[in-house]
This record gives structure tokens, C-alpha cells and sequence, in this order.
């Protein structure tokens, strides 16, 4: 059995060092990791000084893993989505363990299940713990505005 675990960056431009969301779902990752899963780190640097989420993520990982993989390009949860069915395709995965935010981690489910719609790939979510602030709420609640639409382009990409 193959696990693909996908961490999802995060960052507001306000540093160019890991964002400590991001640091809170690498530790939640490593939490869940096997010496034998592919980890995937995800996620582009919304600073042009910076480097990407995914590649500060995977120089912070310490826990062994297969295979380290990172995806600079992935910019939104689409984006997201659409990288892990790819990546969870290409390594032949069995099950997609998803790690991100508890207030994201229902959006980002949804997209990555449409992505992965048809392919035989259980998804499990693995939430950290920290709470939403209002501005994560209010940006959470104006997102699933477009989701459904999100969702049919993330089950089109296959």
C-alpha cells in the first residue's frame, strides 16, 4: 500500500520564513508520517524574495519518508487539489492523508475528492488544531461561494 501525505503551505506575505501555520501542519504531518509514505509539500511563495511554502516545508521535515516531494506551483486549494490527484496518480497511491487547518480542511477536502473522483484513492483528512481567525472565517465563508464551480474544474483535470 502506497500513502501519499500532502501538506498544504500557507502564507499571508507578512514573512519570508515559514509561516507558523505552516509550521503547525508540518509537525501535525510529521505526527502522522511512516517511514514508508510519500510526502508531498505544496505551495508557492507569495513573496518574490522568498522561497516557496512547499520548499521551506521540506527543508524543515526531519521524519522519514519514501519519497520527499515538492510542488511550487500550486498558488490556491484548486491548485492544491489538482497537484496532490496528480502526484497521488503518478505514485500510485492508495490513500491520500491530507494535512491542513481545521477551518480549511473542509473546502480542501471537497476539492481534493473531486480531483481524485474515480481513481480508487481513499482520502482521510488530518485537521491541526489551531482556530480561525475572523479573517480566515470570513475568507473560508466567501470561498464556498465558487467551490461547486472549483470542484467541477478540480474533476475535470484528470
Amino acid at each position: 500500500m502506497t500513502r501519499l501525505v500532502a501538506i498544504l503551505g500557507y502564507s499571508d506575505a507578512t514573512t519570508a520564513d515559514l509561516h507558523p501555520i505552516c509550521a503547525a501542519r508540518l509537525a501535525r504531518a510529521a505526527a502522522e508520517a511512516r517511514a514508508d509514505d510519500v510526502v508531498l509539500f505544496s505551495g508557492w511563495a507569495r513573496r518574490s524574495a522568498s522561497a516557496p511554502e512547499a520548499e521551506l516545508m521540506a527543508r524543515m521535515w526531519t521524519t522519514p519518508a519514501r519519497a520527499r516531494l515538492v510542488d511550487r506551483r500550486a498558488r490556491t486549494t484548486l491548485g492544491n487539489a489538482v497537484g496532490i490527484a496528480r502526484t497521488a496518480r503518478t505514485v500510485g497511491a492508495d490513500e491520500v492523508v491530507l494535512v491542513t487547518s481545521r477551518w480549511h480542511a473542509r473546502r480542501a477536502s471537497v476539492l481534493v475528492r473531486a480531483a481524485l473522483a474515480g481513481s480508487g484513492t481513499a482520502l482521510r483528512i488530518v485537521p491541526t488544531d489551531e482556530r480561525a481567525t475572523p479573517r480566515h472565517g470570513l475568507r473560508e465563508a466567501a470561498s464556498w461561494t465558487v467551490v461547486p464551480i472549483l470542484a467541477l474544474v478540480a474533476a475535470r483535470s484528470r
